[in-house]
């Protein structure tokens, strides 16, 4: 379950080289430095793939959701093992010729119904895994996107992008490091979070 965020309606890609003056014919070029941070009006962006990985929000979130979801699977993996013990049985003492016609229909009828029921709340618990993981996904979106937008005013970049690990669902193919705000987005989130987390425990 994987969510981009894009800030703009279109995809950017901005590559601006500047030349440098020669002051004689002899002179060697000079070295063109980068500037070390994006100026107001600049298009920046910041890798979504490395702010989920060490966004503490996101880690306490995921763990909590893991939690969840390793004890709903465990119970549906336990009642699944069952059942197939419970038809295994039956389908021995068919084969030994144990019961007799109508206790076996009686049986089958019964295990048709376990096995119905087991389907059900095996759906049922994996809509709720979804639903977690979903939850988990939007809360953890909105406090990046509410942090972002708090960030800008003032930092006032042009546009914010998002970009991941994968090339082809990605708005930013390459760019200047200098317009790399990820360290200094991951950062902010994690301190912002920090003081949520205080805040909370007074």
């Amino acid at each position: 379950m994987k969510k981009s965020i894009l800030f703009g309606a279109a995809v950017v890609l901005a590559i601006t080289l500047s030349g440098c003056k020669q002051t004689g014919s002899t002179a060697a070029p000079a070295e063109t430095k980068a500037d070390t941070t994006a100026v107001a009006g600049s298009i920046v962006y910041f890798n979504i793939d490395k702010v989920m990985q060490g966004y503490d929000m996101a880690n306490d979130l995921r763990s909590v959701v893991e939690t969840k979801v390793g004890g709903i699977q465990s119970e549906i993996d336990r009642r699944g093992k069952k059942l197939n013990k419970d038809l295994t049985d039956f389908q021995q003492k068919i084969d030994k010729g144990l019961l007799t016609r109508s206790v076996a229909e009686a049986q089958s009828q019964k295990l048709q119904q376990q096995q119905q029921q087991y389907q059900q709340y095996a759906m049922q618990k994996q809509q709720e895994i979804n639903e977690e993981q979903t939850v988990m996904l939007n809360q953890i979106m909105d406090a990046i996107n509410t942090y972002v937008q708090s960030f800008n005013e003032e930092r006032q970049y042009a546009m914010i992008l998002a970009t991941s690990g994968e090339i082809l669902t990605t708005p930013v193919v390459a760019g200047l490091s200098n317009l790399d705000i990820t360290d200094e987005l991951l950062e902010g989130l994690n301190n912002e979070y920090i003081k949520t987390k205080s805040a909370e425990k007074k």
